[in-house]
């Protein structure tokens, strides 16, 4: 977790000094929230602070991203995903906005910066590890993602999914643990997320499943059909 403006040493000793560069952005706006946005997965937004006016504003105007980072009382978490704009649903005349944006890229908070009404942040890219994973791990993560979807009443399309990440499309649709969500965004391979969301959903959907039955027969005075 990162606090105030705390200004991190670069891990330089991971990155030869041409590729940190090379994915290294100065000071994108951010917008910090008790949410955890993920890459490709949709995020609507209301508009009303002055200095979040201010800051979506700009980026529309100059077309440029943003980042939507957890907060945590009075820190930030070390790793944010950029958003991009997608629509403007509404606009108010005192300024407010209601938008859309989805979610780009992983970043990782290098300084943050509070010389605007807005924090920005230097930050860091992050890039998965290359390898793919099993067939079975990605199977296994639909198959509980469906069950817990079916337990809510509710279906989602995949189609679209980019199978790179997988993982953020089916943990981006559900309102899972935010201290799970911020793990798994950090993490740095689609198998290694594909595994933890496997163990999570395990754990989970016994849970919710007696709670389902619990609901059913409440509403049937003790009675399931």
């Amino acid at each position: 977790m990162i606090t105030g403006t705390d200004n991190r040493e670069l891990r330089t000793g991971a990155y030869n000094r041409t590729a940190l560069e090379t994915r290294l952005e100065t000071l994108i706006p951010l917008f910090a929230l008790d949410v955890v946005l993920f890459p490709g997965t949709p995020l609507p937004l209301h508009i009303f602070e002055p200095r979040y006016k201010e800051m979506i504003g700009e980026c529309l105007a100059q077309q440029k991203h943003f980042g939507v980072v957890r907060a945590f009382g009075k820190g930030l978490a070390d790793v944010g995903c950029t958003a991009e704009i997608t629509t403007v649903v509404k606009e108010y005349p005192d300024g407010r906005l209601d938008v859309v944006t989805e979610g780009r890229h992983r970043f990782e908070i290098m300084h943050v910066n509070q010389e605007r009404s807005f924090l920005r942040a230097e930050v860091l890219m992050i890039e998965d590890d290359p390898g793919a994973p099993l067939k079975e791990d990605t199977a296994r993560a639909i198959q509980l993602h469906s069950e817990l979807l079916a337990i809510a009443g509710a279906r989602q399309d995949l189609s679209a999914a980019d199978p790179s990440l997988l993982s953020f499309y089916l943990a981006g649709s559900l309102p899972l643990d935010l201290d799970f969500k911020q793990r798994l965004l950090g993490l740095r391979s689609e198998p290694a997320r594909l595994t933890e969301l496997v163990s999570y959903f395990e754990t989970i959907i016994p849970n919710l499943r007696r709670a389902a039955t619990a609901r059913k027969k409440a509403g049937g005075n003790g009675h399931v059909n």
